[in-house]
């Protein structure tokens, strides 16, 4: 049962805690995944370092796009909980698994394209090739992380996070041992380096999906939400959840595409200057993922509120969000200015010579330092754009970051790099002016309050395609 299903819903730190939490919890685990994955990777030479972060983001942008059109699915969800229709929840969900499996099909066919890709960037040739085996091997795997962002929409609509939380933690138990194993070639398994690193990780996608599938469709959630019921695609259906979805995921897709040429153009300035990049990034994930979490929780209570028709509670989520996420990266901060050298150890490539990096970990500390600043603007637009989100507010947000991924990012960047060949230090103020852009654009929307009006659900009348006796009681 949902918090709001008893009618004593209240907007409180203790409800967006109970939702929040298991979700920032889940993309921590995948957050843990990435560093130990990273951390393996430096170890094992500076190469497989300087190409784990853009091929790895460019993969992401593809799975992105596809997961973030079929995980919108959960906003309909939490409406659908909200306004008490508990029979379209297992309907909406089957047209996000029919959207998945199509991904699935695109996402093969793009993995071919690993290698004319990254030729593209201007990387040097052994960087090259294994940008190339790491992006091809989590292509062929997307339609299954795909698949299960659609499952996972199940539980988090309804506000149910901590499934989700233990699935996730299950495949990073799964994925961490079997990374160092196949990276560096313990026991039975050969030394695969960067291409060992992503089937790992697409072994630990299988794990999660397997699990979210087998406790989705239960007999218990047939009968209340109709999971097994209506399995077919619905053209009505299926074209509000592309409708809504598509802007939701192009707004992650374009904000995505626009760090992933950022790593490509800071390629163009050096070897180590990618290398300390990806670094950084890597070490961010602590402050980043869980903060995506907050976000798809504060989605989710957003959509729970705007489907019973409480907006102003739905604002009340959005401001003790903001709280939440400042207790949180002000923790992270201590530890940014406190222990940033330790940090950035972790990463030293064992093939290094130690005066280049000395000079590589020194610049990392600046870089850390600068993260520290823009954190606290980065996690304001998520919660704004999680409350945009929940509301269906999601072509205005798609807009916007569309425009300032090209003219406060792209532009001012190959400006900088390819014209004035201004260095690093300048590349990384672009990415602080772009994340304040986003902070004000969003903070912005919400304030106009548009999103206050938007009503997705009504659309359509409750069940209007169920077969009779589906409607959930």
């Amino acid at each position: 049962m949902t918090a709001i299903d008893d009618h004593r819903y209240q907007p409180g730190y203790r409800t967006i805690l109970d939702v929040s939490a298991p979700l920032m919890a889940s993309t921590a685990s995948v957050m843990v995944m990435e560093f130990t994955d990273r951390v393996f990777l430096a170890n094992h030479s500076v190469e497989a370092i300087s190409a784990a972060l853009p091929a790895g983001i460019t993969a992401f942008l593809f799975i992105a796009f596809f997961a973030g059109i079929v995980g919108y699915g959960s906003v309909f969800v939490a409406q659908y909980a909200g306004a008490g229709r508990h029979g379209d929840v297992g309907p909406i969900l089957w047209q996000a698994l029919w959207l998945a499996l199509a991904a699935g099909l695109a996402t093969s066919l793009i993995a071919l394209a690993g290698e004319p890709l990254f030729s593209l960037a201007g990387h040097p040739e052994p960087v090259r090739q294994l940008e190339a085996v790491y992006f091809s091997t989590l292509m062929q795997g997307a339609g299954i992380h795909v698949a299960g962002a659609a499952l996972a929409g199940f539980f988090t609509g309804l506000g149910i996070t901590r499934p989700v939380m233990m699935f996730h933690a299950v495949g990073a138990m799964v994925n961490i041992p079997l990374d160092y194993a196949v990276i560096n070639g313990v026991g039975p398994f050969p030394v695969m380096g960067i291409h060992g690193a992503a089937l790992a990780t697409v072994v630990s996608w299988s794990v999660v999906t397997g699990l979210l599938s087998v406790f989705v469709m239960s007999r218990e959630h047939d009968r209340r939400y109709a999971v097994r019921r209506v399995v077919w695609p619905d053209r009505s259906s299926m074209g509000r959840l592309l409708r809504y979805g598509v802007p939701s995921s192009l707004q992650l897709t374009m904000d995505i595409l626009a760090f992933a040429y950022f790593s490509l153009m800071v390629g163009r300035i050096g070897r180590l200057e990618l290398a300390v990049t990806n670094i950084v990034f890597s070490i961010n994930a602590l402050a980043f993922m869980p903060m995506l979490g907050l976000s798809v929780g504060t989605s989710t209570l957003v959509g729970q509120c705007m489907g019973n028709r409480r907006p102003g509670d739905a604002e009340e989520v959005t401001r003790k969000s903001r709280h939440m996420a400042f207790v949180y990266l002000a923790a992270v901060a201590v530890l940014y200015l406190g222990f940033p050298g330790p940090l950035i150890d972790l990463f030293r490539p064992r093939n290094l010579p130690p005066q280049a990096y000395a000079a590589m970990r020194q610049e990392g500390i600046l870089l850390l330092w600068m993260v520290t600043v823009y954190i606290f603007f980065d996690a304001q637009y998520m919660v704004y754009v999680g409350t945009l989100k929940g509301a269906g507010d999601t072509r205005f947000i798609m807009q916007a970051v569309s425009g300032l991924s090209v003219f406060v990012m792209g532009v001012p960047l190959y400006v900088l790099v390819e014209i004035l060949d201004a260095g690093l230090m300048a590349a990384w103020a672009c990415v602080i002016l772009y994340i304040f852009s986003l902070f004000a654009v969003s903070w912005g929307r919400f304030r106009h309050g548009r999103w206050r009006r938007i009503r997705m659900i009504d659309e359509m009348p409750p069940a209007a395609r169920l077969p009779a006796g589906s409607k959930g009681s």
